[in-house]
């Protein structure tokens, strides 16, 4: 399943800064692949950015998690039709940002609901942002639809305020956002104007991973197991420790932020203003 990923990391940076804003270079589609994971399970993938989609397949319909940008809609239901006749009846945002959940006008247009956090909701409210969500849950809700049945629970901030885990109990596979991102991001993708945590990122992983899954879909990369979702909630734990050590040694922004560059990716480049949050936060 592991893609070797040839964009440099300072550039596939400064990309997934502009696709979560919205700008797509050209307007041009995502070129997708579909990996099948189980037989009723597959992810709707590309090169890293934008996010994954997952796809449970039943014979009453389809259960999206996440649908990238308005621009990869179409070629999303092209590429369901290949492996099923079934319509799209729900979407599972994982959070607000455009490159998870871009496509909702077209889907809901297709008759299919869409599915958020209520803390995600609010995002969408405030930023005016197209296709809102039209279900919203507090701490869990499921989806029965084919005989099969969906899993949503929100357990806290993360990546952001509003972060859904979306697990599939019957394939004991876990769609986990951009709470967990695999292959060339870091546990710095902290969206601070979001509501996202640093802090709060480790608890908020410690509880999904109490969950019964061998299989994670995370919101970049390819499909993996929950053997690197945990390495990654070590990480968190490493980066924020890091971080607060340079504090407690007067270190200086540029030095805390020549660290971050060399030991976690550049963290600085990806959200607005998330230097400042973090070192508030880890203050």
């Amino acid at each position: 399943m592991k893609t070797r990923i040839s964009v440099g990391a300072g550039l596939l940076l400064l990309l997934i800064v502009a696709y979560v804003h919205g700008q797509q270079f050209g307007n041009q589609p995502a070129k997708l692949d579909l990996v099948k994971v189980k037989d009723d399970l597959f992810v709707i993938h590309n090169a890293f950015v934008p996010g994954n989609t997952t796809a449970l397949v039943t014979n009453e319909g389809v259960v999206l998690v996440d649908d990238k940008f308005e621009v990869d809609a179409p070629n999303i239901l092209a590429t369901l039709k290949t492996v099923t006749n079934q319509p799209v009846r729900y979407v599972v945002n994982t959070h607000h940002h455009g490159d998870h959940s871009g496509g909702n006008v077209r889907m809901q247009g297709a008759g299919a609901q869409v599915i958020a956090s209520e803390a995600a909701f609010r995002h969408f409210v405030d930023a005016k942002q197209p296709g809102q969500p039209t279900v919203t849950f507090v701490d869990r809700a499921l989806i029965h639809l084919g005989g099969k049945e969906v899993r949503l629970y929100y357990f806290g901030r993360a990546h952001t305020s509003g972060d859904v885990f979306v697990y599939f109990p019957s394939d004991r596979v876990l769609a986990a956002g951009d709470t967990f991102t695999f292959g060339a991001m870091t546990p710095m993708l902290i969206d601070y104007q979001g509501g996202g945590s640093a802090k709060d990122w480790t608890a908020t992983l410690d509880r999904a991973l109490e969950l019964d899954f061998d299989t994670v879909v995370p919101g970049h990369g390819d499909v993996t197991t929950k053997a690197e979702m945990r390495k990654f909630r070590d990480l968190t734990i490493t980066m924020r420790t890091k971080v607060h050590e340079m504090l407690m040694q007067k270190k200086s922004e540029a030095e805390i932020t020549a660290v971050l560059k060399s030991d976690f990716q550049g963290a600085q480049l990806v959200f607005p203003g998330l230097l400042t949050g973090l070192l508030n936060e880890l203050q």
